[in-house]
């Protein structure tokens, strides 16, 4: 009888470890997700909604884990986004935050990702080097990578003199700083750096300076909506040089509003957009074909921006770490441990990138990243 007592105890005991072992492998992952659905910066975070319906229309598990996912809207507004950031991690216990659609909520997010040791994947271009951003990785190509495909296509046609128009805050920094870094090396004179706030509704002032520089090319640092103002500005003083933007400027609303004046604009973008013009043999061309795949499933009509495929790179990105990551989610070990995976990433395929990352380096993107496109008739076209 005690022999048989101690076997069952046993098998008890085995059977309420195994019900507690399948619960532990089976316990939710938390993703928070923050967008601007509203302000100024929709005109990017819609787009980055849409992907991540997307992402999630691909695929919402993983390795018998369900993913509980939680999403906050900041109303473009960067405050907001550090708010959000906050409650995700406090109250909803999230393991990862992506976001936010511009650089300065995705920069305020990253104060409080560092603060708390929660790892963010920003799908906005920010950058913050050493321990201050030790807790994101970014996924938008680098601006440096992107100017530099725009300089040596300059350079090709014979430019000189470039002048500059771009946002007052860090994304316009971002690309006049790596302007004048390629500029010159290539023979090229960077002859202005205007700026502009996202919510101005008139850059008359900064165009007439420019204009009257009479430079060979225009270049903005800007993005959606608000990025076509400089555009509209120059065709209404008749400026006749070639312009160029960068890759924050592919999406339809931006087409929409530049109308007439962006026709013949030249960018670089990642290879997503121009998918189908891509050969065979580039793996990017596949992971693009399936990510226009869910996006039909989950929004009705086809991707015509380049700012969803980064939430869906975002999404593969976390699948991928988390798939190598051990331990108990909603803790702050797991974060870490998820953090460690992230930022070992290699040679991930995405829609934008084959992404490699580093613990001491923000971005993940080479020269697979870019490609050069110029819109003609509200198309973008790759260009050889």
């Amino acid at each position: 009888m005690k022999v048989l007592t101690r076997i069952c105890a046993l098998a008890g005991l085995a059977a309420s470890f195994g019900a507690f072992h399948a619960t532990a492998l089976a316990a939710d992952l938390k993703v928070g997700f923050i967008t601007s659905l509203s302000g100024p910066v929709s005109s990017l975070g819609i787009p980055y909604d849409k992907g991540m319906k997307a992402a999630l229309a691909y695929k919402s598990e993983l390795n018998g884990r369900k993913i509980q996912f939680v999403q906050l809207d900041d109303a473009s507004d960067p405050s907001t986004a550090a708010r959000n950031a906050r409650k995700m991690i406090d109250e909803d216990k999230v393991d990862v935050i992506i976001g936010t659609a511009g650089s300065p909520g995705a920069l305020a997010i990253a104060a409080v990702a560092r603060e708390t040791k929660t790892p963010l994947i920003s799908i906005a271009n920010a950058n913050l080097p050493g321990e201050d951003g030790a807790w994101m990785v970014t996924l938008p190509q680098p601006a440096p990578l992107m100017v530099s495909a725009v300089v040596e296509r300059m350079k090709k046609s014979g430019v000189k003199t470039v002048g500059y128009i771009g946002f007052s805050d860090a994304w316009g920094d971002l690309v006049y700083d790596a302007l004048k870094k390629s500029a010159e090396p290539a023979g090229l004179q960077v002859v202005s750096n205007e700026r502009y706030a996202r919510a101005d509704s008139s850059v008359t002032g900064q165009v007439l300076k420019i204009v009257a520089l009479k430079p060979d090319a225009v270049i903005t640092g800007t993005s959606g909506t608000p990025g076509a103002l400089p555009y509209l500005a120059l065709a209404e003083r008749g400026y006749k040089g070639q312009i160029y933007g960068m890759h924050a400027l592919i999406n339809p609303d931006f087409v929409r509003v530049g109308g007439p004046s962006v026709e013949g604009l030249l960018a670089p973008t990642g290879p997503v957009i121009v998918a189908e013009q891509l050969p065979d043999s580039n793996p990017i061309r596949k992971a693009s074909m399936d990510f226009r795949a869910a996006y039909q499933k989950a929004n009705g009509a086809p991707p015509t921006d380049a700012f969803s495929a980064y939430s869906f790179d975002a999404w593969l990105l976390f699948l991928d770490a988390a798939a190598r990551t051990k331990g108990e989610p909603g803790t702050p070990a797991y974060r870490a441990a998820l953090r460690n995976s992230i930022v070992s990433t290699k040679e991930l395929v995405g829609t934008h990138s084959v992404y490699n990352f580093k613990p001491d380096d923000r971005y993940g993107s080479d020269e697979r990243s870019r490609v050069i496109v110029k819109l003609e008739k509200g198309q973008w076209k790759l260009v050889p």
